[in-house]
């Protein structure tokens, strides 16, 4: 039996191996990661699936956005599952919660950077995202988004820049 909840602190370290896992240890290089830098994501946005035992076998996590001329936005990613459970719709499950809970608190657009036939059956589709950009390099046939609220990506052009809330300075001790 999964669960899907809203991520806790206490999910970080074993979210942060599975990512490590997933996207290998240049997943901090890629574009959407730029948009991410310094950020939290998005608030009441974040999940992690968890077994019957309480570990986490999912994570999926959106941030705020600004996407040229369309206004605010969300980024979703990443989107990651436990090896051992892909195949058995958890990751289904994450991007339906997430979308939901998404439409819920009123955002109009999810925008992501992933593979083209597993978001389609979503939603997402590159057509919409035609005339926007990303602050660096991105398959063109990657860059995906889906509207929440029907036309909020009519006519949407320009740069997607990351905003939201700024992750709290560490004080390190000297």
């Amino acid at each position: 039996m999964i669960q899907i909840r809203t991520e806790t602190a206490a999910d970080v370290a074993a979210r942060e191996r599975l990512l490590d896992r997933a996207f290998g240890k240049s997943r901090r290089r890629k574009t959407s990661e730029r948009l991410r830098e310094g950020r939290q994501p998005s608030e009441s946005l974040a999940f992690t699936a968890v077994d019957e035992r309480g570990k986490l076998v999912g994570t999926l996590r959106l941030w705020d956005v600004v996407a040229g001329s369309a206004g605010p936005a969300l980024l979703l990613g990443p989107l990651a599952v436990e090896c051992k459970h892909q195949g058995k719709g958890i990751g289904a499950a994450l991007m339906r919660h997430a979308m939901a809970q998404a439409k819920e608190l009123g955002h109009a657009v999810i925008i992501l950077v992933g593979d083209a036939p597993y978001y389609a059956r979503f939603g997402f589709s590159g057509a919409l995202m035609a005339d926007l950009h990303l602050p660096g390099p991105v398959d063109r046939a990657r860059f995906l988004g889906i509207e929440l609220i029907p036309g909020a990506l009519d006519g949407a052009e320009g740069l997607v820049a990351g905003c939201g809330r700024l992750k709290a300075l560490r004080q390190e001790a000297a």
